[in-house]
């Protein structure tokens, strides 16, 4: 793929985080898990427990001089369900630590709202930050791939991955069929390695949405 077939498909992208999170993301940037418990402090047993394996419940972060970070729980995926789809010799811990590792990014807004709407969503607010494609790949060209499938996800039919689930843009495969229809997108995840430290500089729109209604906020 290129990058003029990317933007052309997709000139905005979205984030999805927790209620209440924008004034954390604007002050720190967007960052992956292992950042922020790098950020935060964390260590030992509890890192372990948040960065390399299942995380049952959503945990927020607190420091001095720091204001609180949450970070999502990731019930749609099981070791049982990653035992089965991993690939390259990889075990759930190395899925959790490489998936901890990235921000993430939807490119279909369609599916985003399918997100919002589910039944784990739907009763708590959310933020939803809308980013300008563009300008991200401007500024992080280098540390984004992009994801063919809910890399986060085992619980329905789980698809294979591996070292080579996310690609450059480059990598990425094109041609006629194979980006995929208007129905279901091939590209369904755009990520950051490390995280988006200046994210603030590409957001477009925040957005609290809440059963069904979203409420604009400030930038």
């Amino acid at each position: 793929m290129t990058e003029d077939e990317l933007l052309r498909r997709h000139p905005t992208i979205w984030h999805m985080a927790a209620d209440g999170s924008w004034p954390s993301i604007r002050q720190n940037g967007l960052l992956s898990v292992t950042r922020l418990l790098d950020l935060y402090g964390v260590a030992g047993p509890a890192r372990f427990a948040i960065e390399s394996a299942r995380r049952p419940q959503s945990v927020t972060l607190t420091a001095n001089e720091l204001p609180p970070a949450v970070v999502r729980d990731n019930k749609p995926m099981s070791d049982a369900g990653l035992v089965k789809c991993l690939q390259d010799g990889l075990v759930p811990k190395d899925w959790y630590e490489v998936l901890n590792r990235k921000s993430f990014f939807w490119v279909d807004r369609e599916r985003l709202d399918r997100l919002l709407a589910a039944r784990a969503y739907a009763s708590h607010p959310q933020t939803v930050l809308e980013i300008d494609t563009k300008a991200l790949l401007d500024s992080h060209r280098s540390k984004v791939r992009l994801c063919r499938i809910n890399s986060g996800q085992t619980m329905w039919v789980p698809s294979d991955r591996g070292n080579a689930t996310f690609k450059t843009i480059s990598d990425f495969p094109d041609g006629p069929g194979r980006i995929g229809t208007k129905v279901r997108p091939a590209i369904v995840e755009l990520v950051v390695e490390g995280g988006v430290p200046d994210v603030a500089k590409f957001v477009l729109g925040v957005e609290r949405v809440y059963q069904g209604k979203a409420t604009s906020l400030p930038l």
